[in-house]
């Protein structure tokens, strides 16, 4: 066993958070920046106005994407699991 293993199954987790926290933060990131640029643009510095259309989108996108982020997280659990018996090796 060498530090190989243990970065590999680092990497993996990397990737698998990359990919499960994409569908989330990008639709909140887009709707940020487009309420911020009609705020500038409006001269309307309202927190709440921020605040309620980016939870609704971060809900939204939970809605569509939660299963699929869902099973990408059960896959990666269970490939962890499957890879115990190469530590006892």
């Amino acid at each position: 066993m060498d530090g190989s293993y243990f970065l590999g199954v680092g990497r993996d987790a990397l990737w698998v958070l990359a990919l499960a926290s994409a569908p989330i933060l990008i639709p909140a990131l887009l709707s940020g920046l487009l309420l911020g640029m009609v705020q500038a643009a409006t001269s309307i510095n309202e927190a709440t106005l921020s605040f309620v259309p980016k939870l609704a989108v971060v809900g939204i996108s939970l809605v569509i994407f939660g299963a699929l982020i869902l099973g990408l997280l059960t896959d990666f659990t269970i490939s962890i699991f499957e890879r115990i018996p190469d530590l006892v090796r």
